[in-house]
């Protein structure tokens, strides 16, 4: 693992998040794998299973999203070859007027590494329901 490895994943992961932002459904497409083995876990969904029903899933987000904004804390980035994994919580602001909106995702984010870059192999974000300091873990 070199630093550059690190740094690439780091910046794939960021644009992962930043389409997510923009609502840019392209720009999404670009981030993942175009492969039937790419799988996506949404907080609350069932697995998605190959590259065009991942981007079905987004254009349904998209379009039900009005606002979103993505705080990433807790980042670990792990590089073994062409495989790099990066484990978050997303912090998720969808309302500048509505703390109540506010959402916290554990997030594992799979990256392969390929010709033209890192793409998104999996995507498994769950809901976090209590805080760790809370459930007598942290």
């Amino acid at each position: 693992m070199t630093g550059t490895d690190t740094e690439a994943v780091e910046a794939a992961n960021a644009e992962l998040y930043a389409a997510f932002e923009a609502s840019d459904l392209d720009r999404m497409r670009r981030v993942w794998i175009d492969d039937d083995t790419a799988s996506c876990v949404h907080p609350g969904w069932r697995v998605l299973h190959g590259t065009s029903r991942i981007m079905r899933s987004w254009a349904v987000i998209f379009a039900n999203t009005p606002y979103i904004q993505f705080f990433l804390t807790d980042t670990d980035v792990t590089v073994l070859g062409d495989v790099a994994v990066v484990r978050c919580v997303e912090g998720v602001l969808t309302s500048l007027d509505d703390a109540e909106g506010d959402a916290s995702i554990a997030a594992t984010n799979v990256f392969l590494r390929r010709p033209d870059g890192w793409r998104l192999w999996l995507h498994h974000g769950s809901p976090v329901v209590q805080r760790a300091e809370s459930d007598g873990l942290g």
